[in-house]
């Protein structure tokens, strides 16, 4: 038999690569999404890469009722990898009731349905956000928690926390917080990826939009700051990679591996990247010559942060390698895919 994971926001970016692992994987997967930013169609996507459709409900988290309908609908969930969230650091600003509503009660509610459908592990989607700009590089899960710059980084931190005190409040919960460096790249098969509603928000998409024509120029934010090139560095994960440890992760609650009831984990390669190595990275991998500014700096951007991701190498033997010419030529290949197949 089976095991049955319910996946949250499991036709977006991340979510749909991990579904992809978890089916290849062997186990049983039921998504929920609201389809806010991500399409129906890539449950299709999936099934084409794995052979397996998964079971797919169109459900917002934040709609206790309809949650406790699916747990209903699909008994015997082990656990539950939870992405759905609103994710745009310039919206949360603008519209902070939103994320916090969005992004506080949706796990609210899976932490009080999930007892009650003997649900015992849940992967929380973190975020290298909750450090902020680290005094020590690189950075460790051992780092301090800085004051949020977003509400969107807030949420993650306040959301760690609920996490934390429903299990310390004895909950019957078991739990592992994942928190990512910068995803990019697409699907091997090119058929899934990350596809942003309007103007991308993440430096990758926009390169390849810019590659394809679709945006006039990239700007780079900045050749001032105290780093080789001037640029900002960020550590740039591959989201296949990424997907595989939440696979890992899901296993050790499952089998009982944990060493504490919450474990925390930073998920990157431990090397840093320039956004101008990123650019020049790019034109190496495609052979195709980006157009390119730099202009002024932006507001709440981090100088520098990359991963030390030597717990999660030791403890979950995960390691994020694949070569990074590899990852961006697979951003491209989907980039292209989008438009053979009318889709941008």
């Amino acid at each position: 038999m089976k095991e049955r994971i319910l996946v949250t926001g499991g036709t977006g970016y991340i979510g749909s690569h991990t579904v992809v692992e978890l089916q290849n994987s062997g186990y049983e997967v039921v998504i929920v999404d609201n389809l806010s930013n991500s399409r129906a169609d890539v449950v299709d996507h999936i099934e084409q890469i794995t052979g397996i459709r998964p079971a797919f409900e169109h459900v917002d988290c934040l709609d206790y009722e309809g949650m406790d309908a699916v747990f209903k609908k699909y008994p015997g969930i082990k656990g539950v990898i939870h992405f759905a969230a609103s994710k745009a650091v310039g919206e949360s600003v603008q519209k902070p009731l939103l994320y916090y509503r969005n992004n506080l009660v949706s796990l609210i509610n899976l932490l009080e349905l999930m007892p009650k459908h003997n649900v015992g592990g849940i992967i929380f989607s973190s975020s290298c956000t909750v450090y902020g700009q680290p005094d020590v590089l690189p950075v460790t899960e051992a780092a301090p928690i800085k004051k949020a710059e977003s509400p969107y980084g807030n949420t993650k931190q306040v959301n760690e926390e609920i996490v934390r005190d429903t299990v310390a409040s004895g909950a019957p919960i078991n739990a592992i917080l994942l928190r990512y460096f910068n995803p990019i790249g697409a699907h091997p098969s090119a058929l899934i990826g990350e596809l942003p509603n309007g103007v991308p928000q993440n430096l990758v998409p926009y390169v390849t939009q810019t590659a394809m024509g679709i945006r006039e120029k990239l700007s780079v934010f900045g050749d001032d700051y105290d780093t080789p090139d001037g640029s900002c560095i960020r550590d740039y994960i591959y989201v296949v990679d990424l997907a595989k440890a939440h696979v890992i992760a899901m296993k050790r609650i499952l089998e009982g591996k944990q060493k504490d009831k919450v474990e925390v984990f930073n998920l990157g390669t431990g090397r840093g990247l320039s956004v101008l190595e990123l650019v020049h990275s790019f034109e190496e991998a495609t052979g195709v010559k980006l157009n390119y500014q730099i202009v002024g700096r932006r507001a709440g951007d981090i100088v520098k942060v990359w991963a030390d991701p030597t717990y999660a190498n030791q403890e979950l033997g995960w390691k994020a390698d694949t070569p990074i010419l590899d990852v961006l030529r697979s951003a491209w290949n989907w980039q292209v895919h989008l438009r053979e197949t009318g889709v941008q």
